[in-house]
């Protein structure tokens, strides 16, 4: 940590004189008036803390506590064009960038004792104080009443079918409820209550994960030792697992298998890539089932395989090919298809599908297959091209 970097002292005959009326009204004294804008910020805190309590007033150790969470820093002059964010992220290594983003826009970080924006250019000198619990909370799955398709379920595992637009377990998100509420996750536990802890209070009885944007069947562990059971099915690729996706064009083969190694794509983070070298191997397998001519162009409906489950593999292998699963505007799909006269489609969640998942049952040995047919949308979408 940089030597600039120093906690505030605590104001504890400040916080004592602290009125739980007016919330505006902040309590003078000598340490407040030579430091005004450490006065502004903690303020500030009081008034965010007093608003959000259940109850009327807050104890002192509460407030000396969130006193405790200013940080001060000097900008040198070595420091003069850095963004705002990059230099608080060179000064807290510790702490994410995207962390120090979130500070920023809830007005927790001051500037000679004014807000600013993460992309404030710093001339060198400033005073710059950041506020606020710097770490965020650790994410766990919470139960949560949301509808859940069960295909499946005994005392080992359990097969549902995750709709599109579900994130499999908490993520990003600008608010701590916006990071862990609507996953697969809490619907799992307000429905099963006990599930296995081998991925931890985050993924309970995830085995395996679907993209956000992504539908199909997942398998669920109930407890641990079928929970390892399953993951070493899946490392050794004895799991069967067998998508449908659309993609733009026609392929030059009916079948194929792709072995591409995939990466983070340095630049979008977002993103991965088949660019790089040196990324974790990646085998994929797809078999022409339809080629579709339509006003709106061509498309290839597919059987897709995989042996491997990396991050987003079915959609940058394909992707690499030149042909874009429908609706994946990040790998870059159009997000809306057009043809002349006739009103534009889109598809607000990509084109592919798990639509068959085949196992063996943890304990019995017992060979399980499993179907779910295409989504709704995806079959409107079919009509609408003039898939016949």
């Amino acid at each position: 940590m940089d030597s600039n970097h120093r906690p505030l002292p605590c104001q504890g005959s400040a916080l004592d004189q602290l009125s739980y009326g007016p919330i505006e009204e902040f309590p003078g004294n000598s340490n407040a008036t030579k430091n005004e804008s450490q006065a502004i910020l903690t303020r500030r805190l009081r008034q965010q803390i007093l608003r959000e309590a259940v109850m009327p007033s807050l104890s002192r150790y509460a407030l000396d506590a969130v006193t405790h969470l200013l940080h001060q820093f000097e900008a040198l002059p070595a420091d003069a064009g850095k963004r705002l964010d990059q230099f608080l992220t060179a000064q807290m290594p510790a702490t994410s960038r995207a962390r120090i983003q979130q500070l920023i826009r809830e007005e927790k970080v001051l500037v000679n004792g004014t807000v600013a924006k993460s992309s404030r250019r710093l001339r060198g000198g400033e005073q710059i104080e950041v506020a606020g619990d710097i770490e965020r909370a650790p994410l766990r799955g919470m139960p949560e009443e949301i509808p859940l398709e069960i295909v499946y379920d005994d005392d080992d595992l359990a097969i549902v079918n995750k709709p599109a637009g579900m994130m499999v377990h908490a993520g990003a998100g600008a608010t701590d409820d916006a990071r862990n509420r609507g996953t697969l996750v809490n619907a799992l536990l307000h429905h099963f209550k006990t599930l296995s802890g081998v991925g931890g209070e985050l993924r309970p009885g995830i085995v395996h994960r679907l993209d956000r944007a992504t539908s199909g069947l997942m398998v669920i562990a109930k407890n641990d030792v079928a929970h390892r059971k399953l993951a070493a099915q899946f490392a050794n690729r004895e799991v069967k697992k067998t998508y449908i996706a659309l993609v733009h064009g026609w392929l030059e083969q009916d079948r194929g298998t792709i072995s591409r190694s995939i990466s983070r794509d340095r630049v979008r983070r977002t993103r991965m890539t088949t660019r790089r070298s040196g990324g974790r191997e990646a085998i994929t397998h797809y078999a022409v089932t339809k080629h579709i001519p339509t006003g709106y162009g061509k498309f290839s409906l597919l059987e897709v395989r995989i042996d491997t489950g990396r991050t987003h593999q079915i959609r940058v292998h394909l992707a690499s090919l030149g042909h874009p699963v429908v609706g994946d505007t990040l790998y870059g799909a159009p997000r809306e298809i057009r043809t002349k006269g006739v009103e534009p489609l889109s598809l607000q969640r990509n084109f592919l599908h798990a639509a068959r998942l085949e196992l063996k049952q943890p304990t019995t040995g017992r060979l399980l297959s499993f179907q779910a047919p295409l989504p709704a949308e995806l079959e409107s979408l079919l009509r609408q091209i003039g898939n016949k």
